[in-house]
């Protein structure tokens, strides 16, 4: 079968439909959040602006509702960062994080001070200690520490990186709960999540991820998945064998001549078909538009503005896209919302800056003016 040709002006406009750009849409944040196979949530509020662009009309406090509902659950995932996913399908993104099984190789151990029988005791005892309840980190940590063989853990448990948190989060013993104030909190999801599954074998997670991710990112290549789920840390025959297992879901597509890139084969002809777009969209900071192919993708950013987008302490700035391409970053201050466009890019519509600033405030509640700038 001959490879689909598209051009990459193709693939912006298609991906800005698939996840709900143009249009915009009024579906339920838990199908929107599954649409964009998770949304990343280390910032709760670009969290909460990234979902509020996609939507007609968005309403203050759209997260914390659906967090309370439990139809979305806020866990470590991709990237070992924190994620809203929807609470249904979270089971299968966490398996395939967990397929690298990091915290059993002696590197890991070293580096984080924990031997295989503390890690194995660690796991059963926040099994049992979170089961029906929620913890704050504080009540978790002095619950395991008061266990036997534990109580030599508390410095790794206070991290604010969750180095020991993340393994039980990927194996879906722990995600967490409903804030208390400014303090996180921490629950099982098996007594959590209304009809949860548990965690599938990553064969079968597999079979869903990759699609799911594919369907607001496509066309991808393994590696791009690969760099998304796990900063490329899969295991390549594993990765290949996901791939291959999918056969003919899948659809090969050659992007301005580069092969090697997959389309579920369901989206095949509605991509072929699909015209470039000037729309102009401002997105919030570690936006899904960005982060799903990545800031080393440079037809979608410059090579030389990647230091704008991806900066220091692993920020991802809030850009301005314009045909599909990132032409700019921009920033809210006390008083203005400031527009920094890329001068390379080309003309940016003014109007449609304009229109979006008009529904930053619609999302914020609060009314900005508009300065452009060129860089």
């Amino acid at each position: 079968m001959d490879v689909m040709k598209v051009t990459h002006a193709q693939v912006c406009a298609w991906r800005l439909r698939q996840q709900s750009l143009l249009p915009r849409t009024t579906a339920p944040l838990a199908r929107l959040v599954g649409q964009l196979a998770g949304v990343q949530a280390q910032v709760a509020a670009a969290a909460e602006l990234s979902l509020a662009t996609r939507r007609k009309t968005p309403s203050d406090g759209a997260v914390q509702r659906a967090l309370a509902d439990r139809s979305l659950i806020r866990t470590w995932a991709m990237r070992g960062t924190l994620h809203l996913l929807p609470a249904r399908e979270a089971g299968a993104y966490l398996a395939l994080l967990g397929a690298a099984r990091t915290w059993e190789k002696p590197s890991w151990q070293r580096a984080f001070g924990v031997s295989p029988a503390q890690r194995a005791a660690l796991g059963d005892a926040v099994d049992e200690i979170l089961d029906g309840r929620v913890l704050t980190r504080q009540e978790l940590t002095a619950a395991v520490l008061a266990r036997p063989g534990l109580g030599g853990l508390g410095e790794q448990l206070s991290s604010g990186w969750g180095v020991l948190l993340k393994p039980l989060a990927w194996t879906g013993r722990l995600c967490q709960g409903p804030p208390q104030g400014q303090r996180v909190t921490f629950t099982a999801p098996r007594t959590w999540v209304p009809g949860w599954q548990g965690v599938p074998d990553p064969e079968e997670a597999a079979a869903s991820v990759i699609p799911a991710y594919l369907g607001a990112h496509g066309p991808a290549t393994p590696a791009a998945f690969d760099a998304w789920l796990l900063r490329g840390a899969a295991r390549k025959p594993v990765l290949r064998g996901w791939f291959a297992a999918l056969g003919d879901r899948l659809t090969e597509v050659e992007v301005d001549g580069a092969g090697g890139a997959y389309v579920r084969s369901e989206d095949a002809e509605a991509l072929a078909g699909t015209r470039p777009s000037d729309v102009v969209r401002l997105l919030a900071g570690f936006d899904q538009y960005v982060l799903g192919p990545g800031t080393g993708d440079t037809r979608l950013i410059a090579a030389a503005r990647r230091k704008a987008v991806s900066r220091a302490g692993g920020w991802i700035s809030p850009v301005v896209v314009h045909a599909g391409r990132v032409a700019g970053v921009w920033e809210f201050t006390e008083e203005e919302v400031v527009v920094t466009l890329f001068g390379e890019h080309g003309v940016v519509p003014r109007a449609g800056l304009e229109a979006e600033a008009a529904h930053l405030a619609r999302c914020t509640g609060r009314e900005r003016p508009l300065r452009v700038r060129m860089e």
